[in-house]
C-alpha cells in the first residue's frame, strides 16, 4: 500500500512539474508529433503543445531534435510561435501559441478563394524568407505542415528536416526519406538520385515543387500522387500559369516562391487582392499619414462578409482600437471597430470592446461622437442595462446642448436606440427635460424629429405623465411653422391616439386638430383630416356606448316630494323638448280649477265674501277688517307669477341640496341678466294682480260655486310664509320684504283701480358677477406639461 501511494505521488508530482495542462488530441496522425490542445499553468492561457514519443519513434528523434532546435532560432510572422521547449528522457514538448491544423478546413473545403490566396501568399512569403535569407531548404511543404493560429493566419511549422544548406551534415540528406508520405510528396528528381541531389539544383526548387502541390491540395481538397501536379482543377485562372511553372518536372525551370510572391503582387496580379492588402498594411497603422490611412480604412469598408473572421478580431481590431483612441483614426476607424465587434462574442465584447466604447463617449471630439450614435444600433443589445443608465447616458446628455446641429439631432435618434436600456426614473425625469428643449430647438429639423421620437417613445413613458407631455408637445408641433414639423405632430396623434383617454380626445386633441384642417399645405390639410377621423370614429364609438341620460326614469317618484306637499312641481320627464320642464308651468291651464273658496269669520257667523284666492295661500289668521265688504268674484292669476314661484322654488331647492357651481362654468352673468328682468315683471304682475278689482266676465261670476284647485301648481305663498319664519337664517327674496309679508297675512281689500308701483319699490338690480377667468387646478401629479 505505500509503495503505491508513493508511485501516485511521484506521477502528481512529475505532472505538475510541467507548465501546461493537455487537453484534446487535434491533429490527423499525418505527422509524427501529436497535437494536443492545452493550458498554460501560470496564466491559464491558451496554447498548444506538440508532442513527441521518443520510446515509439526512436528512429525518428533526431528528426525532432531538429525541428526542436530550429522551432527555437527561426523567427518570422509566418512561422509557429513557439512559447517553450521541454525535453525529458521520454518525451519532447514544443509549446507553442494555440494552432489548428489546416489540413480539417482543406478536406471540409470550407476555404474561401479569397481566404486561400491569403493564406497561399502568407505561406510563399515565409518560404521566400526561409530560401532567400536563412539560405535552408524545408523540404517538407504540405497541407500537413500548415497551421491556423487564433486569428486565422496560416503558420508555417513541421520543420522536421529543415537543413540550412551550409550545413554539410544536415539532417534533410541522412533522414529526409523518414518524413511520413515522403515519396508521395518528394519531387521527381528526389526520387530519382535522393536528397544530395538537393546540392546540384538550385535551394528553392524543392519547396518550390513542394508549394505548387499546396496550391492544387488547397483547392481541391487532398493530393493523391505525382499524376494529379500540373492539373489546374478548381484552381483560379489568374494562376494557372505560375502554378504551371512551380510545378515543374525540371527543377531548373521551376519558379522560386519569392518569384512567385513578385507574379502575384503585380498590378492585376492574383496577390492583389483586399484582404491582402489589409494584411500589408495593417501593421504600420499607426504610422500612416492621413490619406494612407483614409486609403486603408476605405479597403477596410470594402471587405466581404467571407473574409476570415478570426483574423478581423484578433489582428484587425487590436490595431484599429489603438488608432481610434490614440492614433487619429477618427470615425472612420471606429465604424470599422464596431463591424468586427459584431462576430465577437458577448465575453470578448465585454473585455475588449465595452470598456473602449464608454471610454470614447467621454471624447469630447464631435466627429467621434456622432460616429458612435450612428452606430449605437449595433452596440446596444452587447451593454448592459445599468452601464447604458450610468455612465452612457449621462456622457450623451451633452450632445443635446450641444452647439453643432448635427451632435443635437443625432443624439435625437439616438434616444430611440437607448430607450430601452434606460431606467423610468431617467426616461421620465432627465430625458423628458432635454426633449423638452429640442422641442423648442432653432432647428427645425430637430424640432421635427423630436415629435417623432416622442411618438415612438410613448409606450415608454409612464402613464402618469403621457398624456399631458403627448398633448402639449404634439399640439405645440401641429402649429409650427415648419410644415413637416405640422405633418409629424399629426402623424404622432395618429400613432398615439391608444395614449389618451376619450375625454382628452373630446376636449384636447381634437380642437387642437381643427386649425390644422384649414392649413396652407395641403400636405398638412390631408393629414389632418386623416388624423381627425380617427379621433372622431373612436369620440362616436364611446359614444355609442354611454348611457341615454342619468335622469331618473318617468315613473320614478322622489319620496322627499311626495310627502312634502308644499314642494315646487317642476315638470315631468315625459316633455323632451329643450326646454322640458322650465316651460311645463306654462302649459297648465288655470281653468280646469275647481273648488270655492269658503269665508270664515271668529264667531262662526256669515263671513263677508273675500277676494277668490288661490289654495296655494295659506288662510289669514288676523279678524278680517270690519264693514261691508262687496262680494268678489274668483281671483284669476296671471300664469307668469306661478312660473316665477316655480322657478324660486327649484332654485332654492337647488341650493339646498347641490354643490355651487362657478360661474365661469356655466356663465352666469348672461344668465343673472335675464333672471333680473324676469324677476321685476313677475312681482308686477303678482302684486298687482292681488290688488286688481276682479273681472266681470260672465264665466267667472256665475253663481254655482266651484272649487278652485290650482293644478299642482307651486304653493308660493305657502313658500313665502315658510321663508319668514326663517329669514334669520336666510334673506327673503327678491322684491320682497316684512311689510309685504305681513300685508300678506291680512285680508286683501278690493280696490277700484290698479295700484300703481313706483321705481323705488322696486328691488335694487344685482351687481353683474365678475367671471373668474382662472383656470382650473386639473390637480396633475407633476408639472411636465408646463416645459412644453
Amino acid at each position: 500500500m505505500d509503495f503505491l501511494k508513493s508511485a501516485v505521488a511521484s506521477a502528481i508530482s512529475k505532472g505538475s512539474s510541467l507548465p501546461f495542462s493537455l487537453g484534446d488530441r487535434v491533429d490527423s496522425n499525418e505527422s509524427l508529433w501529436t497535437l494536443h490542445n492545452a493550458t498554460k499553468r501560470d496564466d491559464g492561457s491558451n496554447c498548444s503543445v506538440f508532442t513527441f514519443d521518443v520510446n515509439a519513434n526512436k528512429s525518428r528523434l533526431p528528426l525532432a531534435k531538429n525541428a526542436m532546435r530550429k522551432f527555437r532560432t527561426l523567427r518570422h510572422p509566418g512561422v509557429i510561435r513557439v512559447l517553450d521547449t521541454i525535453e525529458t528522457e521520454s518525451h519532447i514538448y514544443i509549446v507553442t501559441e494555440r494552432v489548428t491544423p489546416l489540413s480539417w478546413a482543406v478536406k471540409r473545403k470550407s476555404i474561401t478563394e479569397e481566404t486561400a490566396k491569403w493564406g497561399l501568399y502568407t505561406v510563399a512569403s515565409t518560404l521566400k524568407f526561409i530560401n532567400a535569407d536563412a539560405s535552408s531548404v524545408h523540404g517538407a511543404i504540405r497541407v500537413s505542415s500548415i497551421y491556423t493560429s487564433e486569428s486565422g493566419e496560416w503558420r508555417l511549422g513541421g520543420f522536421d528536416i529543415l537543413s540550412s544548406m551550409n550545413d554539410d551534415d544536415a539532417v534533410i540528406y541522412t533522414y529526409g526519406s523518414l518524413v511520413p508520405d515522403s515519396a508521395r510528396y518528394a519531387p521527381p528528381e528526389i526520387n530519382k538520385g535522393g536528397w544530395e541531389i538537393i546540392k546540384r539544383n538550385p535551394l528553392a526548387a524543392v519547396d518550390s515543387y513542394g508549394l505548387g502541390i499546396l496550391v492544387f491540395e488547397v483547392f481541391n481538397g487532398s493530393f493523391t500522387g505525382p499524376d494529379q501536379v500540373g492539373k489546374t482543377t478548381n484552381i483560379p485562372p489568374s494562376m494557372h500559369q505560375s502554378y504551371r511553372r512551380l510545378s515543374a518536372a525540371n527543377p531548373k525551370l521551376r519558379l522560386s516562391a519569392a518569384n512567385f510572391v513578385d507574379q502575384g503582387k503585380k498590378i492585376g496580379g492574383f496577390f492583389e487582392t483586399p484582404l491582402i492588402r489589409l494584411t500589408d498594411d495593417i501593421e504600420s497603422l499607426g504610422l500612416k499619414n492621413d490619406e494612407e490611412r483614409e486609403e486603408f480604412l476605405n479597403e477596410l469598408d470594402s471587405i466581404s462578409e467571407d473574409f476570415p473572421e478570426d483574423f478581423f478580431k484578433m489582428k484587425i481590431l487590436p490595431e484599429l482600437l489603438k488608432s481610434v483612441e490614440f492614433g487619429g483614426g477618427g470615425p472612420k476607424a471606429l465604424t470599422a471597430v464596431v463591424k468586427i465587434g459584431t462576430k465577437l462574442t458577448d465575453d470578448e465584447y465585454s473585455s475588449r470592446l465595452t470598456p473602449v466604447i464608454v471610454r470614447l463617449f467621454a471624447n469630447p471630439d464631435r466627429a467621434i461622437r456622432v460616429s458612435l450614435l450612428d452606430n449605437l444600433p449595433l452596440m446596444i443589445d452587447r451593454l448592459p442595462q445599468k452601464l447604458v443608465t450610468d455612465k452612457i447616458f449621462p456622457q450623451m446628455t451633452s450632445g443635446f446642448t450641444d452647439v453643432a446641429p448635427v451632435v443635437r439631432e443625432q443624439t435625437v435618434k439616438a434616444v430611440l436606440t437607448v430607450i430601452g436600456k434606460l431606467s423610468d426614473r431617467v426616461i421620465n425625469g432627465e430625458l423628458l427635460r432635454f426633449l423638452a428643449r429640442t422641442a423648442n430647438d432653432e432647428q427645425p429639423g430637430i424640432r421635427t424629429n423630436t415629435t417623432i421620437c416622442l411618438g415612438k417613445i410613448a409606450k415608454n413613458l409612464s402613464p402618469g405623465t403621457r398624456s399631458k407631455v403627448l398633448v402639449a408637445a404634439f399640439s405645440r408641433s401641429v402649429r409650427d411653422p415648419f410644415v413637416h414639423a405640422r405633418n409629424a405632430g399629426l402623424l404622432a396623434f395618429g400613432a398615439t391616439i391608444e395614449s389618451f383617454s376619450e375625454d382628452d380626445c373630446a376636449s384636447k386633441i381634437m380642437p387642437a386638430l381643427c386649425p390644422a384642417l384649414l392649413d396652407k399645405e395641403k400636405l398638412v390639410r390631408d393629414q389632418a383630416n386623416k388624423t381627425l377621423d380617427l379621433y372622431l370614429q373612436r369620440v362616436r364609438k364611446h359614444g355609442s356606448t354611454m348611457a341615454d341620460t342619468v335622469l331618473p326614469p318617468p315613473n320614478a317618484v322622489d319620496p322627499a316630494a311626495q310627502n312634502n306637499p308644499n314642494a315646487a312641481r317642476i315638470g315631468t320627464s315625459n316633455d323632451t323638448s329643450w326646454a322640458g320642464w322650465a316651460i311645463s308651468s306654462f302649459t297648465n291651464k288655470l281653468t280646469a280649477a275647481k273648488g270655492e273658496i269658503e269665508p270664515t269669520s271668529a264667531n262662526n257667523a256669515p263671513a263677508v265674501t273675500e277676494l277668490a284666492r288661490p289654495s296655494s295661500v295659506p288662510q289669514p289668521t288676523t279678524t278680517p277688517m270690519a264693514g261691508p265688504v262687496k262680494t268678489a268674484s274668483r281671483l284669476q292669476v296671471e300664469a307668469p307669477a306661478l312660473v316665477r314661484a316655480a322657478s324660486d322654488t327649484a332654485a332654492q331647492t337647488a341650493i339646498d341640496t347641490l354643490e355651487p357651481l362657478d360661474d365661469d362654468d356655466w356663465g352666469a352673468d348672461a344668465w343673472d341678466q335675464g333672471d333680473e328682468d324676469a324677476t321685476k315683471a313677475d312681482e308686477d304682475q303678482f302684486f298687482d294682480a292681488g290688488s286688481s278689482p276682479a273681472p266681470t266676465s260672465p264665466a267667472t261670476t256665475s253663481t254655482s260655486a266651484v272649487p278652485y284647485d290650482d293644478g299642482g301648481e307651486p304653493d308660493f305663498a305657502g313658500w313665502l310664509a315658510a321663508q319668514s319664519k326663517a329669514k334669520t337664517k336666510k334673506p327673503l327674496p327678491k322684491g320682497l320684504n316684512s311689510n309685504k309679508t305681513s300685508a300678506a297675512k291680512q285680508t286683501l281689500p278690493v280696490r277700484s283701480a290698479p295700484v300703481s308701483r313706483s321705481a323705488s319699490s322696486r328691488p335694487a338690480a344685482k351687481p353683474a358677477k365678475i367671471i373668474d377667468t382662472k383656470p382650473k387646478d386639473e390637480g396633475e401629479e407633476d408639472g411636465w406639461g408646463d416645459a412644453w
